[in-house]
């Protein structure tokens, strides 16, 4: 009985229609890159002050005095979200009284900003944080909505998998960019905070569903030496240039709904691809589609100029383990075994850490020194480097040292940002930069060794696992930004020694570089340190099992 992979091969591994579908399905991904993190820009909180009406009877040298001044970053500035009783400035106005000279100002009883904010239009002309005063005692709306959208991805997670498996991988991809691509449409148009956020969490839905979709699609149509080259280097590169162009756009475009309206068109570019990109042929062979899948795969060998064999698909020779009797699996068989229990908490752990770390570093660029548009775009250019050494590092060298070297670099650095003199800005730019460099790298890794760790039973819903921690921890990575306002180095030293305990962590984990892919927990290798008694049989693995030494080499991703 011969697999899918064999009964293509004659198709070749790089011709014209696998490059077509490898490049339309990665630029499928680009607008992904910029609606994940386009909240950077869309909720830029400016420098405000408290607005003092016109209609205050206030002298100018008093109008200037208004707002008491605070400690903020070492220095002295305008507070943001207090002012001056107005109505005892207003007295001493009139009385001709001097602030300083005759009134010791530190003396003056404070109030909230009852009339609302004055904001900055140097670096945003408009944003959501200043249109629906997000600030000071709402200053928590901003991340949250920033959550809201990490919540809507958290559930395209668990839907877009079964939603694909029943509808098609490309029903699902077009359905969803469609989603991603109108819900921001709307949210250029709304009138209120609560609008925008619900809206956030559907965009977040699509976003992560078409990116789900495009992924199956391309590991399951291409052949399997490109599907390692789609999956670690061509989606996440394009995803990268999609960053790029984020900070590029809002550069250009200062107003909020200018902007998301610029960052929404790119979207309809995609609806072409509808006619090119075809759905997958193994979906339609195993919904019983033989003819659609065959006429796929001839359409392929034309484009490629190969000649198809008279006979492509045999029904009954296709027919494959799902008309077979099998033991059913359940997410309880993740904690079944105290190695896989172990594993499982291990993976878990790690996966939510890197999340914190990677979100909150590329949500952290306004507050870095220096313009926010060259620091953002700078945290889009360092992801190519680190994507490109992570597969050379998954090619070439184990996974555990690969991974706990790339988060000790990231966690150590980030911890160092605090040591770096005030008047050093460029320094601590380097290292952040160096930081997201690590934790880029490892979050690339993590995918592959996760899925090396677990056995073929249970492995997708072990890596689904540990995918819905890490949407848990992007979730709460706004809140590890917003406690920048606290102190400007907490973020960083709550992120560095995350990372550098998650490197420690890694060293314990079996490494599975070079190693057979196990098919059941019996063969799974063994934490560091864990006293476990394998089974008898969990040394036996399969003949095409021993010329498959890891993930990267599998005929399988």
């Amino acid at each position: 009985m011969r697999d899918y992979d064999e009964v293509t091969a004659f198709l070749g591994e790089w011709g014209r229609f696998q490059r077509l579908v490898f490049f339309l399905l990665s630029a499928s991904i680009v607008p992904n890159g910029f609606t994940g993190l386009s909240i950077v820009f869309l909720a830029g909180t400016p420098e405000h002050r408290c607005a003092v009406p016109r209609g205050a009877n206030l002298s100018g040298e008093w109008r200037n005095a208004s707002i008491p001044l605070e400690v903020r970053g070492g220095r002295a500035a305008p507070s943001r979200c207090r002012r001056y009783r107005l109505a005892a400035l207003a007295n001493f106005s009139a009385l001709g009284l001097r602030p300083g000279a005759d009134v010791d100002l530190a003396a003056l009883e404070q109030e909230r900003c009852l009339d609302g904010w004055e904001y900055s239009r140097d670096v945003y002309r408009s944003s959501i944080v200043s249109e629906w005063n997000l600030v000071c005692d709402d200053d928590w709306k901003g991340p949250f909505s920033t959550s809201l959208f990490f919540v809507g991805v958290l559930f395209g997670s668990f839907i877009s998998g079964q939603l694909s498996d029943k509808f098609g991988r490309k029903n699902v991809l077009f359905v969803t960019m469609g989603m991603q691509t109108g819900f921001s449409f709307v949210q250029v148009f709304c009138t209120s905070w609560e609008m925008f956020s619900v809206l956030f969490v559907l965009v977040g839905m699509g976003q992560i569903s078409n990116y789900v979709a495009a992924f199956v699609l391309g590991t399951e149509i291409l052949g399997k030496s490109i599907r390692i080259l789609f999956c670690t280097l061509g989606v996440c590169i394009f995803y990268a240039f999609g960053y790029m162009l984020l900070p590029l756009f809002a550069y250009f475009l200062r107003d909020w709904r200018t902007l998301l309206l610029a960052l929404t068109l790119p979207g309809l570019l995609c609806i072409p691809l509808w006619w090119v990109i075809p759905e997958s042929p193994r979906w339609l062979i195993s919904q019983g589609r033989f003819q659609e899948a065959e006429a796929i795969i001839r359409k392929a060998a034309k484009m490629n100029g190969i000649t198809a064999p008279d006979v492509i698909l045999d029904p009954i020779e296709l027919q494959d383990l799902n008309s077979q009797k099998q033991q059913a699996y359940t997410i309880l068989d993740l904690v079944k075994t105290q190695n896989i229990r172990t594993i499982t908490i291990m993976s878990v752990i790690l996966w939510m850490i890197i999340s914190v770390g990677y979100f909150g570093l590329s949500l952290d660029t306004p507050n870095l020194h220096g313009d926010i548009y060259v620091n953002c775009f700078l945290s889009a250019v360092t992801e190519v480097p680190a994507y490109i050494i992570s597969w050379l590092l998954l090619r070439h060298f184990p996974r555990r040292y690969s991974m706990a070297a790339a988060l000790f670099l990231g966690g150590c650095v980030l911890l160092f940002v605090q040591l770096v003199p005030a008047h050093i800005r460029v320094l601590s730019i380097l290292l952040v930069m160096i930081g997201k460099f690590g934790i880029t790298s490892a979050f690339s890794m993590v995918y592959v060794y996760t899925a090396e760790l677990y056995p073929t039973v249970v492995r997708n819903m072990g890596v689904g696992a540990s995918s819905m921690a890490s949407r848990l921890g992007s979730i709460l990575s706004p809140y590890f930004v917003y406690l920048g306002a606290y102190d400007r180095f907490l973020p960083y030293i709550l992120m560095g020694s995350l990372t550098v305990l998650s490197g420690i962590l890694t060293l314990f984990l079996p490494e599975s570089y070079g190693m057979p892919l196990p098919d059941t927990t019996e063969q799974m290798l063994t934490v560091k340190g864990l006293k476990y008694r394998p089974a008898p049989n969990s040394t036996r693995v399969s003949r095409e099992e021993e010329g498959n030494p890891g993930i990267l080499k599998s005929t399988s991703f």
